[in-house]
């Protein structure tokens, strides 16, 4: 996938890995700070910029996903199904997709900063 998205299939889980202490992801990571304050990129603030993004964009890939925010990670995982990993590999291409768009991704944070639920 790439060097700071992973996907494996754990015991019963479809999981998608995002390593946010990745240096590409550090960087993308302060700019978000300079636009938002709030905008602290660890794992809780990953988690609510992706809630509102998919929220907005892809509202289906939210229905049984579970989440697990670190300082230095972000982990979301689905129970295991073929249905399940098919999301869990949608939202990993989201992920790479607005990293190497990461305008993309300034936007959406500029549009919609009100609306995230920052940590």
């Amino acid at each position: 996938m790439s060097d700071y998205v992973k996907m494996f299939t754990v015991e019963k889980y479809a999981e998608v890995c995002f390593y946010i202490e990745d240096e590409k992801i550090l960087i993308i990571g302060e700019k978000m700070n300079d636009i938002e304050e709030m905008a602290y990129m660890n794992g809780y603030n990953w988690e609510a910029f992706f809630n509102c993004y998919l929220k907005k964009n892809a509202p289906e890939l939210l229905e049984g996903m579970q989440t697990d925010p670190e300082a230095g990670m972000y982990v979301a995982y689905y129970d295991i199904s073929e249905e399940n990993k098919v999301k869990a590999e949608r939202f990993a291409k989201i992920i790479v997709s607005l990293v190497e768009n990461e305008e993309e991704l300034y936007d959406f944070l500029r549009e919609n900063t009100g609306e995230i639920e920052w940590d």
